[in-house]
């Protein structure tokens, strides 16, 4: 598995968090913050598929 999708979960986790965290003491600024980090974990995990991809078939 790729350093990039294991990064990109733990991102997610992390702002999931932040959102949450956001939400119930009614700071925007978090829950902003949360999302955005969810979003580039996505990004990030979705790398690590592509590079994994792209392993498995130059194997």
């Amino acid at each position: 598995m790729d350093n990039n999708r294991i990064e990109g979960i733990t991102r997610q986790a992390k702002g999931t968090i932040k959102e949450a965290a956001g939400k119930i003491t009614g700071n925007d600024k978090l829950q902003a913050e949360g999302k955005a980090e969810k979003l580039a974990g996505q990004a990030q995990e979705k790398l690590g598929q592509a590079k994994d991809a792209v392993n498995k078939v130059l194997k």
